[in-house]
């Protein structure tokens, strides 16, 4: 027999899903009432009830977005993608001798959340904890697109070379399968010899693994 659940809370994260989806550019009433296929009376009581809790926002234009208090409930998540991702990092930087990490998008950038160094090398990117840069740019960030795209089959990683740091070679693959979550796991080197065949499938893997840690059934 399934769950019961509430229709109400449900419609309302499913308002929340949709603004996620609609990001940047936000979304009217008339517009959410559609995709969640419900009249506009309920998505107005919907909405009004998000926005008293700063969960969504009109802008200038009346278009509705996510609002500020979603950085409460995404700054309380971050613990967790921490824990999860530590040690599958600390793996893979140690397999491929090169600086492995996590990163979340944020908007339109990436942030680097997790950054674990190899402990066996003479020498090592430095890549800080906090760091921000497009999307479009880095490894790291393309492989969030990619991750958005939906397009994995025949590119299942992201290798760039000089994008964020002159002559650093960076390999990464989207984190897929965690609702909510826009993220990529990769490596970043000055190693010119960095062996694509053989360190992207690791590279692969560990983003196979923060998702199952991050999806899997508490026992």
């Amino acid at each position: 027999m399934p769950a019961e659940i509430s229709q109400t809370l449900d419609r309302g994260l499913r308002v929340l899903d949709a603004l996620v989806a609609a990001a940047p550019d936000g979304l009217t009433i008339t517009e959410l009432a559609a995709r969640l296929d419900v009249n506009r009376t309920i998505v107005h009581r919907l909405v009004g009830t998000l926005a008293r809790h700063a969960l969504v926002r009109r802008d200038a234009s009346g278009r509705l977005r996510i609002g500020l208090g979603a950085l409460r409930i995404a700054s309380a998540v971050r613990p967790l993608l921490r824990e999860v991702a530590t040690p599958v990092l600390r793996r893979l930087a140690e397999e491929v001798g090169a600086t492995a990490h996590l990163t979340i998008a944020e908007g339109e950038e990436a942030h680097a959340l997790v950054v674990v160094e190899p402990t066996w090398t003479d020498f090592h990117v430095g890549y800080r904890v906090g760091s921000r840069h497009p999307l479009g740019q880095g490894a790291a960030g393309r492989a969030i697109l990619l991750g958005r795209s939906g397009d994995g089959d025949a590119t299942p990683y992201v290798l760039t070379l000089g994008e964020l740091q002159t002559g650093a070679r960076g390999m990464a693959a989207p984190v897929r399968g965690v609702p909510g979550l826009e993220a990529s796991v990769g490596v970043v080197t000055l190693d010119t010899g960095l062996d694509e065949g053989a360190v992207g499938p690791e590279v692969q893997r560990a983003a196979a693994e923060v998702s199952a840690r991050l999806t899997s059934s508490p026992p």
